[in-house]
């Protein structure tokens, strides 16, 4: 049972629905051609078999897919209910709650670099924060599969200015690999935290990331995935060559506890052999 519209872009129109079979809401995403077996109908198909390969907690669930009587190509999926990250991001106070969403965003995109396709459009219009805390990574139909000539499009455009890598604005879409996404990564991160970073160190995780040539940022998002935990860890990162004081101040912070209660003791037993 079809309702109303609640999505529409370039290629298609997002519906909610119910499935009366399974008595549950879903959303049904409907080709916008005019006629069938046309391009907009081959990137519906294509983004169709883009989501049925990445199976993540990150990404919408497809359920279904198939031909409308007018000949026009859909595919159902999950119905997510929430706002997206550009709706969301000025109810999120402090870093760190930005930060744990990012990694989100980052872990979802290492699945599809691990299965060799690129997003080629990350921004926060494209990311959606659920009811319940979930953080997805939407519209999958620029997406590329790296060593196939799927969702070619040579000469053409592809990404949204601001987030876009330099090598995808030229259009040249053969030199367009995994450091685009990396590339749009570090602008969203950029995004989100608005002001200057917290600390230097995640200044040059964001500069790395957008890294005017493909080679001088991290190969891929698994790479900057490990490159948040060990920030997060506080320990050194690929990025940053921080001066031997920084490098102190941090492995203090890191062990301060522990080193506080060793000069305790220290203290304590100086003073009972002077006492003695």
């Amino acid at each position: 049972m079809l309702g109303g519209p609640i999505g529409r872009g370039g290629m298609g129109a997002v519906y909610a629905a119910r499935d009366t079979l399974l008595d549950r809401d879903v959303a049904i995403k409907v080709s916008n051609a005019v006629a069938a077996g046309t391009g907009l109908d081959q990137r519906l198909r294509d983004e169709a078999q883009v989501l049925a390969r990445l199976e993540h907690p990150g990404i919408v669930p497809i359920h279904d897919a198939g031909v409308l009587a007018d000949g026009r190509l859909f595919y159902v999926m999950k119905l997510v209910r929430g706002e997206t990250l550009a709706a969301h991001l000025p109810q999120l106070a402090g870093e760190p709650r930005k930060l744990a969403i990012f990694e989100r965003v980052v872990d979802t995109v290492a699945f599809a670099h691990s299965a060799g396709i690129v997003h080629r459009d990350l921004k926060p219009e494209n990311i959606m924060v659920g009811s319940f805390g979930e953080v997805l990574v939407l519209d999958w139909g620029v997406a590329a599969v790296l060593g196939t000539h799927a969702i070619a499009d040579e000469g053409v455009r592809v990404g949204t200015p601001g987030f876009m890598s330099p090598e995808q604005a030229t259009g040249d879409s053969s030199h367009v690999g995994k450091a685009a996404d990396v590339y749009s990564l570090g602008a969203l991160l950029a995004s989100m935290l608005g002001a200057a970073p917290s600390t230097r160190r995640l200044r040059a995780v964001i500069d790395k990331c957008k890294a005017a040539q493909p080679d001088g940022r991290y190969t891929n998002a698994g790479d900057l995935v490990d490159e948040l935990a060990r920030y997060r860890a506080g320990l050194s990162i690929s990025a940053y060559k921080e001066p031997a004081w920084e490098r102190f101040g941090r492995w203090f912070g890191r062990y301060r506890t522990f080193i506080l209660l060793v000069a305790a003791y220290l203290m304590m037993r100086a003073l009972f052999a002077w006492w003695r």
